[in-house]
């Protein structure tokens, strides 16, 4: 019931984004309907209705992705402070986003399944007649069950998908990996990594907090070489009676210097890997890096040209495209949006290169902060326009009609690839709004605020533009032979 509350208050942007779900479920429903029908009509060719129900993997995988995208950019779902105490934490939050979107899904179901009775004619009492006509199984009865399960399958996996994405994270910080815990027999919890029998006491693990007893260990340890013993007796003789230098150097049998501490300061402590830590407060928090995954996404993308390749060559010219041919545009597809992210902190960085001016500078920050939010977005868009220029090109060679199920399904896919970019977008101006205030304030004109959104836009066009046809170009060679 909160559910539907908050569908019917919701703006209307929010509605339209919904909207895009539940006509983009539609869309995937009906292939998978004519895909049941083809099976039904043409039941001595399973491998060729198996190939059809593969091939509707693409929209189905599009249209949870456009779901979650919708769910994340939903105002209405977002924990804010206060809603805890009247039942609305995370958990009941992400519980009402993955209803909502299964409500948007269910409804796009439903009219794929009205507007497949009514092309087969048990609506309005007479079927089409058409190219669609052969997946329609007409004069066969549908099997209630098959037809259930093919219509649930959308929205449940894409509420799964919202559940998963927007599932509560403790906001605790992690323990920093450097940081050192002992722990006894049922104290709070084991260390954080477990030593060896004697590894605590061992000789020259705690010198930076030795007392003075170690110190003079240290010096007659020192005495068995010339130098060393010269540099003890120096500095013996500088030391006041009584005291303790503050900060003296000494040295270890294998020649490296080590630092005693002294009185005041209090003494560092060290971890297992020997790196001192700051005891005065915890460690400065570093700025994420998106490239990590750059080497990953390219080398998925190498392998899914790969495999596109092969499947090519190995299929007759007259056949459809096969499953492998699916198999390394998925692969191609996954490795663009894992380099996404980077490829968009790089434009970022290039951007601020070479003694950058204020708008280069802003230009460059804002892209380098939003490469985990558009990158993914955009490095699907690019594989998405890179299929569709390869299909082209295969159309141009061979002549072939696609047929109106394959427009469907490319017109579902394009159009959930640039509305999932769309929304990534409008989250990513939302969640700098506090920034583009501070800028305005502080005496900023807009043209430079709209100055740096369209540099930042030339700078991925010039970036993924080129990608784009690089990938296209190689993945339509193996096809077009």
């Amino acid at each position: 019931m909160l559910a539907l509350r908050l569908t019917r208050a919701a703006r209307l942007a929010v509605q339209l984004r919904r909207l895009l779900v539940a006509s983009a479920s539609a869309g995937t429903g009906f292939l998978l309907l004519c895909a049941l029908g083809h099976a039904l009509t043409h039941p001595d060719a399973p491998g060729a209705s198996s190939l059809r129900l593969a091939w509707c993997a693409a929209p189905l995988a599009a249209t949870v992705y456009l779901a979650v995208a919708v769910a994340r950019a939903d105002p209405g779902t977002r924990p804010r402070p206060g809603l805890s105490a009247i039942g609305l934490g995370p958990g009941r939050l992400m519980a009402v986003s993955a209803t909502t979107t299964a409500l948007s899904a269910a409804l796009g179901s439903v009219a794929a399944l009205l507007g497949f009775l009514y092309l087969r004619g048990d609506l309005s009492g007479a079927p089409v007649d058409g190219a669609v006509s052969g997946v329609l199984a007409l004069g066969q009865r549908l099997p209630a069950p098959a037809v259930v399960t093919l219509l649930a399958l959308v929205p449940a996996a894409a509420s799964a998908a919202v559940a998963l994405t927007l599932r509560p994270r403790d906001p605790r910080p992690a323990p920093s990996a450097g940081s050192r815990r002992y722990g006894r027999f049922g104290a709070n919890g084991w260390g954080a990594a477990r030593e060896t029998f004697g590894a605590y006491g061992r000789y020259g693990a705690r010198l930076a907090s030795a007392s003075a007893s170690a110190s003079a260990s240290a010096s007659a340890s020192a005495s068995a070489s010339a130098s060393a013993s010269a540099s003890a007796s120096a500095s013996a003789s500088a030391q006041p009676a009584g005291g303790r230098p503050a900060g003296a150097a000494q040295a270890d049998p294998s020649g490296a210097l080590l630092t005693q501490a002294s009185d005041t300061l209090p003494p560092a402590t060290t971890d297992g890997d020997g790196s001192a830590q700051d005891a005065t407060g915890p460690a400065p928090v570093t700025p994420r890096s998106h490239t990590t995954l750059l080497p990953w996404g390219i080398a998925v993308l190498t392998a899914g040209l790969a495999v596109e390749t092969y499947a090519g060559d190995t299929a007759t010219r007259d056949a459809a495209p096969s499953a492998g041919v699916l198999l390394g545009w998925a692969l191609a597809t996954l490795g663009l949006a894992l380099a996404g992210p980077g490829l968009t902190h790089l434009c970022g960085r290039l951007l601020q290169a070479v003694r950058p001016g204020a708008l280069r500078l802003l230009a460059g920050r804002v892209l380098m902060e939003e490469s985990h939010r558009i990158g993914r977005p955009l490095g699907v868009v690019c594989a998405v326009a890179s299929a569709a220029y390869a299909a082209a090109a295969l159309h141009d060679a061979d002549a072939t009609d696609f047929g109106p199920l394959s427009v469907i399904g490319a017109v579902v896919v394009a159009g959930c690839t640039v509305a999932t970019l769309l929304t990534a977008a409008v989250e990513a101006k939302h969640a700098r709004t506090d920034t583009t205030d501070a800028l305005l304030r502080l005496g900023a004109p807009p043209t430079t605020l709209r100055a740096a959104a369209a540099l930042r836009a030339g700078a991925l066009l010039a970036v993924f533009g080129p990608l784009t046809l690089v990938v296209a170009q190689l993945a339509s060679l193996p096809l077009a032979r």
